[in-house]
């Protein structure tokens, strides 16, 4: 991915982020249709936000993202919008979710900016995650 520069009608800017969560208590859930489903889920918020979608990893245990955020919506209201609507949907369509755990996601998240290295490096990097 090169280096993208967006614009809105006000600002123009860089901004891309990795983030990371995990279902409630690590547990390894995300694995065969929930990892496909929630994939889509992801792209469908990620769109509908106005954000860009450049990379997604789901392994069993937790969710990798690479995503470019237009700075007035935040990469905070994405994160939540895309947890909370993840977490309803996934719990009605796969009921065996709610017997396994109180809430699917964790409160928390990790986020960093993507700066330093060149996002082609951190997409490779959350692309190779997936064979640790």
């Amino acid at each position: 991915m090169a280096v993208t520069l967006r614009a809105n009608s006000d600002i123009a800017f860089q901004c891309a982020f990795h983030v990371v969560w995990c279902p409630k208590y690590r547990r390894r859930v995300l694995g065969g249709g929930i990892e496909e489903r929630l994939k889509q889920l992801i792209g469908e918020v990620v769109e509908e936000k106005g954000a860009w979608l450049v990379d997604v990893e789901v392994v069993p245990d937790h969710v990798r993202l690479l995503v470019e955020v237009d700075p007035q919506l935040g990469i905070h209201k994405l994160v939540k919008a895309i947890k909370g609507r993840s977490s309803r949907v996934l719990r009605q369509e796969f009921p065996s979710l709610k017997s396994k755990l109180p809430t699917l996601w964790t409160n928390s998240y990790f986020v960093a900016t993507v700066g330093a290295a060149p996002p082609e490096v951190v997409k490779r990097y959350v692309e190779n995650q997936k064979n640790r």
